[in-house]
């Protein structure tokens, strides 16, 4: 029986788990998907060498930087971006090949590309870490200039403080890539000028639960669009079985 699985710390409820067990149910495919919740990145080569029909791996939280060190390939657009989230296992006699593709790229780009209208032509992202990354690269690559957004200044990034309602005008899509207003949080949100937004302004939350977050309700009061981060899981889950089964085109 084929395995694939999640690795990541903590996991918690995981979509994955369900989305992708289901799906070999219902489709009657012979593999498995577990969650392999490790402490550390250095646990990887055990995980490998204690599961020999391993085909795929998805990587969320902490170790989309982290477990490139360990890859034998990485696509150039996640080279790019700088993180992984997909992991390709095959294996050549007795060695295991390990390639790193970005779906987070993949299922943002497919997300948002059919709401961008001709007004928005600058982005604010909210964060800094691996998600940001794959959304600013998908975000460029549909014509928009990026700029990030953190608690800690340093350059090529603003901080929360220095966010005007001007630059809200300017910068009229803003994506969440934090987990602020994650339940069971949801009374929290970005500290923005949310009074400066309007129908122009589009809000995209990567969170899916709540179903609508503080940061949409903000907006949506002042007339933005809105729309939450279920449908790029659902697309970075078709994108994940694509590559690990080679449907996609990808070598």
């Amino acid at each position: 029986m084929d395995k694939y699985g999640l690795i990541g710390y903590p996991l918690g409820h995981s979509f994955s788990i369900g989305y992708f067990n289901e799906k070999f149910h219902n489709e009657g495919i012979d593999a498995e998907y577990v969650n392999f919740e490790i402490s550390q990145i250095e646990d990887l080569p055990e995980i490998l060498a204690a599961n020999a029909h391993l085909k795929g791996l998805n990587v969320t939280i902490p170790y989309k930087e982290e477990v490139m060190r360990y890859l034998d390939d990485i696509t150039p657009e996640a080279s790019a971006i700088g993180a992984v989230n997909v992991i390709r296992v095959s294996h050549k006699g007795s060695k295991t090949i390990l390639k790193g593709f970005n779906s987070d790229v993949i299922g943002f780009t497919r997300s948002i590309e059919s709401m961008l209208e001709p007004c928005h032509k600058k982005a604010l992202i909210l964060g800094t870490g691996g998600a940001a990354k794959a959304v600013a690269y998908g975000l460029k690559s549909l014509g928009l200039e990026t700029l990030f957004v953190s608690r800690t200044p340093r350059a090529g990034v603003v901080t929360y403080n220095q966010i005007t309602p001007e630059m809200i005008e300017a910068y009229n899509v803003i994506v969440n890539c934090t987990p602020l207003g994650l339940y069971p949080n949801t009374e929290v949100c970005p500290d923005l000028p949310y009074e400066a937004m309007n129908s122009h302004t589009l809000l995209y939350d990567l969170l899916y639960n709540p179903d609508e977050t503080l940061f949409m309700k903000k907006g949506r009061q002042q007339g933005a669009i809105t729309k939450n981060g279920l449908e790029m899981l659902l697309l970075q889950a078709f994108a994940s079985w694509e590559i690990w089964t080679g449907e996609d085109g990808r070598k």
